[in-house]
């Protein structure tokens, strides 16, 4: 089961997958956050594509949770 876990927070997600799990966030507002450093770290691939791991995408979500600790 940590094993699952751990492939879980591995898990590179593709832009589209992002914005599908932001519920209506449009691309461009995406890529306008990356140019204010506001979106989640992403991984850029050697073909140019852009990834965000699970694990980083949770936590960056996590931090702006309303009553977040800051």
């Amino acid at each position: 089961m940590a094993r699952d876990s751990r492939a879980k927070s591995a898990e590179l997600l593709t832009v589209r997958q992002v914005l599908d799990e932001l519920d209506g966030v449009s691309r461009r507002t995406f890529y306008r956050w990356r140019e204010l450093r506001l979106a989640p770290v992403c991984i850029r691939l050697p073909n140019g594509e852009l990834r965000v791991r699970r694990d980083v995408l949770d936590e960056w979500l996590e931090e702006r949770a309303e009553g977040a600790a800051s």
